[in-house]
């Protein structure tokens, strides 16, 4: 598997569900995923209130067409039993981790031999 440099963002991210929408009511958004069962919308999460905040690890560009990219970086993670939600985009793959698992799962993917670096 591809070792890789992932940049933990010094963004915390949400993960919502909106069962009957096609399209968002803001444009406060970081990516959308469309399907049957409704819209899901990855935004930057409120740094207040209760809501599941994720970390995300954002991996350095590559191709499409470059094997194993993103298993190479959930793999391990499933293997250590962490839950992830993957967005990947053109370039890269942005890769969310439970907010409270950030610090197992930046030494997870240390020990699968990453380089884990933390954006200002």
């Amino acid at each position: 598997m591809p070792s890789q440099r992932l940049q933990v963002m010094s963004s915390r991210f949400a993960v919502e569900h909106q069962p009957h929408a096609t399209f968002p009511e803001d444009d406060e958004w970081i990516a959308l995923v469309r399907a049957p069962e409704g819209l899901t919308v990855v935004r930057e999460a409120p740094p207040f209130g209760t809501m599941r905040r994720y970390a995300g690890f954002y991996g350095d560009p590559h191709g499409l067409d470059v094997p194993g990219m993103l298993a190479a970086i959930v793999g391990p993670l499933a293997d250590a039993g962490l839950s992830v939600f993957a967005v990947s985009t053109y370039h890269a793959d942005l890769v969310l981790v439970d907010e409270e698992t950030l610090e197992e799962a930046s030494a997870v993917l240390t020990r699968a031999g990453h380089r884990i670096v933390t954006t200002a």
